[in-house]
């Protein structure tokens, strides 16, 4: 494009992308449309400007316009073959190290406390972990926070069991999470039917923000008890988080209002101090407050998030820090952003980024629920998983032993119950993952251990039967891809195939700017349907009875398609099994 117009039409992206029908090549170029305008002339007119000042003859085939001024592109065959065989030992898959690493800062799970982690809490958990392990295989330097409210919610349980239960509260000792709930929950109803009760109740999150020792000891319990109880949902779904709380930020909080206040940002709204920030309105049109101290003295939301932002960029240095909360939050956090770019304590090379997700959905399309109607706990959503995957297991187990010539040697108990596990939580996580995650979406136990479409338990199936090749062959994987197998393309899927292991670079960049984290189940997907539908050909592809130098190839890709998908699962927080 440059030798084309000169160096001010700058070449994006976008316009180049992978063609939906193989029948236009590979790739399509479709930015003559978008500079029409600028320049003046029409795409195609364009299109074959560009064509003519191309030197890519070692790459493509000759590129060819069509319709409107689309340029399409064939990738050569000794290309896309020199292309794998670099990949084909590679464990990154061609996917190059951060060349400038950043200290990004994840923020996600944040459960209030007090309570049993339910599956409200699962998306941000499972979406925040896959966004860590992203950054973390690019290279970067990534701190996964775990932002809990340890203040606010605690306040009802508090007051009610200073209350209810004197001699507990003076112990501060024996407590369980079921009981803490249950706390809550009474809580919650003394509080909409005792007005005496919801003051106090607001007072003790006052008392507790300003250190008084008779709240203290009783928060403290609660706390740690709860934070016991998130541990082992993250132990289970094998997910590391670094737990800071609201409490860790109260010492900043009074120099954090008066340094707003310092900077101009502080106007006094009927007793509270509150930011007014350009382009925030209320429904009615008004200018909307981001409150950051009560007029009775005590702090919000707003106020520890800004520190958490001021500590993150000022302490950690963060380049990069990324929220994963529902989409209602959404406007909260652009507050945030605006209040701490006003406060100067963001720079404009500081990324923040708000990745926000929809609901899950029950059958019914409305929030998921029990049948009775009430909280899914998360631990008895994860225990359903497995049992239900277990089920499962042992059905297709007993299948195969049922086969008169079935050579297989049958599972053990032990062997099936840790299948069943990693399928379990790796349908629950996929099920998510695969889902366009600003969107809502229903929650159904039938679609996710399906053995069919795009699920964890095909996606599993298709690594366990690409890995029982090897078995068959009596070969090593990792000697068929020491020092890179020759390749070869001797049936037209293969060239597919092939193009498909080349791509994950591009998919991994893509999801990594934009965090539509749908895009690599949908990859993985891809790839292994490519895969599987070579590998059921067996007329046409054989393996095992192929010459040696087409049985080499053939088992490079094999090896590599393998690689690919337990990276890529491996990144969706997902194990793979060597059998299922």
């Amino acid at each position: 494009m440059a030798e084309a117009f000169g160096p001010e039409v700058a070449f994006e992206d976008r316009w180049l992308t992978p063609t939906g029908d193989p029948k236009f090549g590979d790739y399509q170029f479709n930015g003559a449309m978008a500079l029409a305008k600028s320049l003046k002339a029409k795409p195609r007119d364009i299109a074959g400007k560009i064509v003519a000042a191309l030197d890519v003859d070692e790459l493509v085939e000759a590129p060819e316009v069509a319709g409107p001024g689309f340029i399409n592109l064939t990738l050569r065959d000794e290309f896309v073959v020199a292309g794998v065989r670099c990949v084909v030992d590679d464990d990154r898959l061609g996917v190059e190290p951060a060349g400038s690493p950043q200290v990004v800062a994840v923020d996600f799970s944040c459960p209030n406390l007090a309570k049993e982690m339910h599956v409200g809490h699962l998306r941000s958990t499972v979406i925040g972990d896959c966004i860590s392990r992203l950054l973390e295989f690019q290279g970067h330097q990534v701190s996964r926070i775990n932002h809990v409210g340890d203040f606010g919610g605690l306040g009802l349980p508090i007051q009610y069991v200073r209350q209810t239960h004197p001699e507990a509260a003076e112990s501060a000792a024996g407590f369980h999470v079921a009981d803490l709930e249950a706390f809550y929950r009474q809580a919650r109803q003394r509080e909409q039917e005792d007005a005496e009760f919801a003051a106090a109740a607001r007072q003790a999150i006052v008392d507790l923000q300003r250190g008084a020792p008779e709240v203290r000891a009783l928060w403290q319990a609660f706390r740690a008890e709860s934070l016991r109880h998130c541990q082992e949902i993250y132990d289970r779904l094998d997910v590391r988080l670094e737990t800071v709380g609201e409490s860790d930020y109260l010492d900043e909080l009074p120099g954090l209002v008066e340094e707003l206040r310092g900077r101009g940002l502080i106007t006094e709204d009927d007793g509270a101090q509150c930011v007014f920030l350009e382009g925030f309105k209320n429904r009615q049109g008004e200018p909307l407050p981001m409150i950051v101290q009560k007029s009775d003295g005590g702090y919000l939301y707003d106020t520890t998030d800004l520190a958490a932002v001021r500590r993150r960029t000022q302490q950690m240095r963060a380049d990069r820090i990324v929220y994963v909360t529902d989409s209602r939050q959404r406007q909260h956090f652009e507050m945030v952003f605006a209040a701490a770019r006003a406060a100067g304590w963001v720079g404009p090379d500081t990324r923040l980024d708000h990745v926000g997700f929809g609901m899950m959905l029950g059958a019914d399309r409305r929030p998921f629920k029990t049948r009775t109607g009430g909280t899914v706990r998360l631990a008895e959503l994860l225990d359903e998983a497995e049992r239900r995957a277990l089920d499962l297991i042992r059905q297709r187990s007993e299948a195969y032993s049922s086969l008169a010539q079935s050579k297989r040697q049958a599972q053990t108990a032990e062997q099936q119950t840790a299948i069943a596990r990693a399928v379990g939580l790796g349908s629950v996580k996929y099920a998510d993952l695969s889902q366009d995650h600003t969107s809502d979406y229903v929650f159904s136990w039938d679609k996710m251990l399906s053995f069919e479409g795009n699920t964890a338990p095909y996606m599993m199936y298709a690594y366990a039967r690409i890995r029982s090749v090897f078995g068959r062959v009596g070969v090593d994987p990792g000697s068929v891809t020491s020092g890179g197998p020759q390749m070869r393309i001797s049936h037209p899927f293969e060239r597919t195939l092939m193009l498909k292991l080349l791509q994950f670079p591009e998919v991994m960049a893509s999801v990594t700017e934009t965090w539509r984290i749908h895009e690599l189940p949908g990859y993985l997907y891809s790839l292994a349907n490519v895969f599987m539908g070579l590998y059921q050909d067996k007329a046409n592809w054989p393996i095992v009875e192929a010459d040696a130098d087409v049985r080499e190839s053939r088992l490079g890709l094999c090896a590599v398609t393998a690689r690919a998908l337990a990276v890529g699962l491996g990144l969706l927080g997902i194990d793979v099994v060597e059998e299922m």
